[in-house]
């Protein structure tokens, strides 16, 4: 027996927002409620987030964390997805509750989460002709897989487990973010 799925308007899903005591995703009419973080998860977002935004400074750039949606455009499909930090340098950027230019995305993975960020999540995002680099950062252990554009606009991965991260999206401001600072307080380097 398969039951009625309600598919919502963009308009109605903004609605569910504005009054929800917790986010969803919208993925084409489907609305997907997100689980709550673990403390590992909220801690290396706070860093990574407070590191961006102190070193944005000054800059046209923002730096938003886990309650700004990006948006999609899939074809046909709208999708709005809550990143857990991203960066857009797009004046033209300003919509009040969403992004749709972003240069950077990061997800933290979670064993729940972990398959949609490297898969779907991934996939789509890489339809955003602005977004330069795709990060995922495990809260289990020290590794960051950074999924990149090169200048032809093809796609490549690149792991880093050592001492450093370069973020090379951030227009000639090149960083380099020590992963002592990424996982402050979380895994002990």
């Amino acid at each position: 027996m398969q039951s009625a799925v309600n598919f919502l308007t963009v308009e109605e899903y903004f609605q569910l927002e504005q009054t929800s005591e917790i986010r969803h995703e919208y993925v084409d009419g489907e609305v997907f409620a997100m689980a709550g973080a673990s403390e590992e998860h909220n801690l290396i977002t706070g860093n990574i987030y407070t590191l961006l935004r102190s070193h944005l400074r000054g800059t046209p750039c923002r730096t938003f964390a886990s309650d700004m949606k990006v948006k999609v455009k899939v074809q046909k499909a709208d999708i709005f997805y809550y990143p857990d930090v991203l960066v857009t340098c797009d004046p033209n950027d300003n919509q009040r509750y969403f992004k749709t230019s972003p240069i950077l995305i990061v997800e933290v993975l979670s064993s729940s989460t972990k398959t949609i960020d490297k898969r779907e999540k991934r996939i789509n995002y890489q339809n955003i002709k602005s977004l330069q680099e795709y990060v995922l950062i495990s809260q289990d252990e020290i590794k960051v897989e950074v999924y990149r554009k090169d200048t032809q606009g093809n796609w490549f991965m690149q792991v880093f487990d050592k001492d450093e991260l370069r973020l090379d999206s951030i227009n000639s401001i090149n960083l380099t973010l020590k992963m002592a600072d990424i996982y402050e307080d979380v895994i002990k380097i």
